[in-house]
Formats: structure tokens, sequence, C-alpha cells
């Protein structure tokens, strides 16, 4: 499955035939098909409106494309392996591939809601088992890895030196992740697992260094490279994965197929935050995405997350879901103004070629009118 450029859904008549989308001011004209791989869920809990960010803008982003007649294809995976997830599976008595079911069924659920399509491919970890070995094996051939007590790690000094932050932030942000950089097998505190042994009650596969299971870094960058090859032209996620987890994925791809760079672009989506603090379920600061929709319209929250810039964080408040609704009734107005050439809606496709720039789209639909603001209800899924 594919997505497609849709006249009666996104036409914006003629296109310059060099048009092109920049993010964060960097060309990415396209031949042939756009590859977006966007970081999904660990299904332990509910949707926040945090998670839903991303996938909205993740979705914002093939819509553009598509205006474009530029065919997407994306990947939105599944970590169904993963540590915190087995501790809350066990925590309700559960087994953890059950319970992953059952938490990706309500965020499907909630995805659905909020009008983002599912993208071609949702691969999940436990599904691509021999490819973290395949990958592990590349690794160890490239001397990008070596074998220790069961496991496989990455050498991922390079990966913290490329990222810019300073050491000990980097530490910390390893540590705040899961990762244990005090780990006595590893030779750098920055090695971080490929393959990881598994004790008595963890979710383990046989494996040619013993029973394990992935490493988080490595379960993407073999979903990804199984769904879309070495390479893809967009990488998004929340801007709190840029270091460690993107950083090593990329790292890891790069090395174990030599193709560079692994992601053309970056789609960083800024932090929700609330009550002065990201949005987590680690501090309980959260507004569920289910809870949003029974008071207020799909309509309403998706234009709450995209009417900013994109990699941008910003505060969660009653205030900005008034202003949501505010700004979507200006945009219903206006487009039930009569006219508007297909040509009147040049000003609208430039804003959104230009960084995705949703609040400067919607000031000039809502002063343009017509097709202008009626091409924007359906590039936004508001209509």
């Amino acid at each position: 499955m594919t997505y497609r450029s849709a006249p009666d859904a996104t036409s914006a008549g003629p296109v310059p035939h060099d048009a092109a989308l920049r993010l964060r001011g960097t060309p990415l004209p396209v031949a042939g098909t756009a590859r977006v791989y966007t970081c999904g869920i660990t299904p332990y809990d509910v949707t926040h409106l945090g998670h839903a960010a991303t996938f909205v803008r993740s979705d914002l982003l093939t819509s553009v494309w598509r205006l474009l007649g530029v065919e997407t294809v994306g990947c939105r995976n599944v970590t169904d392996v993963d540590d915190v997830l087995t501790r809350a599976a066990g925590v309700r008595g559960s087994d953890f591939a059950q319970f992953a079911l059952h938490q990706e069924y309500a965020f499907d659920k909630d995805m659905t809601a909020l009008r983002v399509r599912r993208p071609a491919h949702e691969p999940h970890a436990r599904h691509h088992i021999r490819t973290v070995q395949q990958l592990a094996v590349a690794l160890l051939a490239a001397d990008r890895a070596y074998v220790r007590n069961g496991a496989v790690f990455f050498r991922g000094a390079p990966v913290a030196e490329s990222s810019g932050l300073p050491r000990e932030e980097a530490l910390a942000r390893s540590a705040e992740f899961g990762d244990d950089p005090h780990d006595a097998d590893r030779d750098d505190p920055f090695d971080v697992a490929v393959w990881r042994p598994s004790a008595d009650g963890e979710p383990a596969w046989p494996g040619p260094w013993g029973p394990g299971r992935p490493g988080w870094h490595a379960g993407c960058a073999a979903m990804a490279l199984s769904a879309l090859g070495a390479s893809v032209d967009v990488l998004a996620g929340g801007a709190d994965l840029a270091f460690p987890h993107h950083a090593y994925q990329a790292a890891m791809v790069e090395a174990a197929t030599s193709v560079t760079p692994f992601a053309r672009a970056r789609l960083h989506v800024g932090a929700v935050h609330q009550d002065g603090a990201k949005m987590a379920k680690s501090t309980g600061n959260l507004t569920l995405v289910a809870d949003l929709l029974r008071d207020h319209s799909a309509a309403t929250v998706r234009l709450l997350v995209l009417d900013r810039p994109w990699h941008t964080p910003w505060e969660y408040s009653r205030g900005e879901l008034d202003r949501a609704a505010s700004r979507l009734e200006l945009l219903y107005t206006a487009a039930s103004r009569p006219g508007g050439a297909a040509h009147a809606s040049a000003g609208v496709v430039t804003a959104l070629l230009d960084d995705l720039d949703v609040p400067r789209a919607v000031d000039t639909a809502v002063e343009d009118g017509g097709e202008a603001a009626r091409l924007l209800l359906r590039v936004l899924a508001l209509a």
C-alpha cells in the first residue's frame, strides 16, 4: 500500500514543476517515491497528546508531498519488545505480547479518530528478530561491534562525539532512555546493545550468541531496513529521540550498509508540555487523546497540534484548545465564501512547502477564502 496523489482530496491546480518541500531551509526534491520512517509506539499505555503530535505531523508531511503529486511510502514501527513493556505487562499479570496487542488496538483507535492515515508498513519488533541478528552480524563484520557474555555491543563513541552534546549530557540522555553506561561488559560507556541476553522471565529468542532479545536502537534500525531499505527521505519522531535513539539507529544502518546518510532530513517534533514539564507517563502530567475527543472534534485537536512551528516545544492549556477552535471556525467561514480559482491557492501551497508553515497557511487561507481555504482544510484533514 502506498499513498498516491488524489486530485479530489488535495489538488491545488497546477503546481510549479520545480516546487519542492523544504525542512529547516533544506530543499527535499523527490525523484520517484518519498520514504518516511516514523518512530512509533512502545505499546504499554494509552496515547497522550504528546504522542499524537508526532503522528499528526508525520501525516501532514505525507499530505504535503501528495499535494505535489509525489508518491509516498510510510513506515511506523511498533516496539513490542522492550523492558518497560515487559514490566507493565507483568504488573497486570499479562503476557507481554497479548498486552502489547491490546494497547496497540487502543492506539490505532485514537489515530483513526484523529484522521491519521495508516502507513504502508507497520513492522513489529518481535517479528524482526532475525533481521536484528543479521544486522548484528553485519556490524561485527564491519568491526563496528563486538561480542561479550552473550551480548553484541555496537561501538558508539563516534555517535556521541558527532552529536555535539557535552559528554555528561549525552550520558544522562542515554541513561534516561534505559541504557546502562556503567555496564562493565562494555568497552565504552557509549557502546549500546544490538543483541542482549535475556534473564528468566524476559522475552527471549534463540540467537548465535545465546538466547536474547534486540536492543532498542537495533530494533528500529532493523525494521527500517526491512521496510524501506538502506536510506529514507525523512526520519520522524519526537525531539527527545534525536539522541540517543535516532543517532544510534542511523549510525547502525550506515555502518552495516555503507550507505550515507541514512536520512536526508529529520522531522524532530517539538515536545508538548503541560504544567511546566514535558508531557510524559513518568511524570503523570498527561492529556489523553481519547479524553480530548470526547468533548472536541478531531479537526480541533488536529489544528491544536498543527497550527504552530513543528519543531518548537509548546505548552498545552485549555486556552490553546479554545484558540484552535476559533481558528478552525475562521477557516470554515473562509471556505464557505464562493469562488476562488485554483491559482488563488498559491499562497497556501507556498506556506506549506516552506517548512510546513501551517500558521502562515491558515492566515493566508482565512484572508483569501474560497478555494484557498477549502484546499487547506483538505490537506490538513480538517474537513
